[in-house]
């Protein structure tokens, strides 16, 4: 790796360094971006050992800031970014220091730079990142209603696929559900799976759950299937009556590997029926009884190393 993997602004900030010092701590900070997501703690390291070569650069304290806020280091990821901020003069990272806020157990203080002239300036995936850390400050403080507003910006009615707006709307999603309020819920659930195409959410598997199904890989495909399987719960017994109806358990099978709209329609209709048969049966027997002079039956109720070796 070398320092030309970086950006130009940050190439522009190693300049002022001697320049074998400028491609030693180059290749580490582009080591720590490179290491963030897969590896942490190692992109960690790499970050401190630039900020120990070079502590007086902004873009330098950014990617330690950064690295450490991606290990739960919160006053030291809030103490770098304060200090790159005085550098730089950018407010790039002030949803990063407001969540470090929430880390240290300081919710108000996370609301506080929510709320900072500083923060109308952003652009719109900083300003929504900071939206979402000031709902998470909410519901820190028991204030669900509060957190919901804090979600209700201009980019919620937007449907671009951009991860940001995925996040947005399975925050807000979230607290909705939190609310009780589970219809909203899935709307936005939908909404967020159907924007992210970077996969930065599990709304497939919330929206799922919502709706009573599970999701199953078949053949990097995803199929929705019922979650709960009536066949698969019949047991032993199920397995016996296969011998004197073969024909009629696999097509049985077949209907339910497809799971299609048609075969979940039939099932709520059988059950409708079903239903409806229990309930006539009971209404003859509630009839009977009283004729005998019986009372009627009555329902239940339910419940700081060194670097590797190489780059050193």
């Amino acid at each position: 790796m070398t320092i030309s993997q970086l950006d130009a602004e940050a190439r522009r900030e190693l300049g002022s360094l001697p320049r074998t010092l400028a491609e030693v701590v180059g290749r580490h900070l582009v080591m720590a971006g490179q290491l963030l997501d897969e590896d942490p703690e190692l992109a960690y390291k790499h970050a401190v050992y630039a900020r120990r070569k070079a502590s007086r650069l902004g873009v330098v304290r950014e990617a330690a800031g950064v690295a450490a806020y991606s290990v739960g280091n919160w006053q030291e990821a809030l103490s770098d970014l304060r200090a790159a901020r005085r550098m730089t003069g950018r407010n790039s990272f002030l949803a990063v220091m407001a969540d470090c806020e929430r880390g240290l157990g300081r919710s108000e203080r996370a609301l506080e730079i929510s709320r900072s002239p500083e923060a109308e300036h952003l652009d719109p995936a900083e300003r929504v990142e900071l939206r979402i850390v000031a709902a998470g400050a909410r519901r820190d403080l028991g204030q669900m209603e509060a957190a919901l507003v804090e979600l209700q910006i201009p980019e919620l009615k937007e449907r671009r696929a951009r991860p940001y707006l995925a996040r947005l709307f399975y925050a807000y999603a979230d607290v909705l559900q939190e609310l009780g309020r589970d219809a909203e819920a899935r709307e936005y659930f939908a909404r967020a799976s159907a924007v992210d195409q970077e996969g930065v959410t599990d709304a497939d598997e919330r929206l799922a759950t919502l709706e009573g199904v599970e999701i199953v890989d078949i053949d990097d495909g995803i199929v929705w299937t019922d979650a709960e399987d009536p066949a698969a719960e019949e047991g032993p017994e199920s397995e016996l009556d296969t011998d004197s109806a073969p024909e009629s358990d696999a097509e049985t099978t077949a209907d339910t590997a497809v799971g299609g709209a048609g075969s979940a329609a039939q099932s709520e209709v059988d059950a409708d029926a079903e239903s409806e048969t229990v309930t006539e049966a009971d209404r003859e027997r509630e009839i009977e009884d009283k004729g005998n002079g019986e009372r009627p039956r009555q329902a239940e109720q339910a419940s700081d190393e060194e670097p590797p070796q190489d780059l050193s």
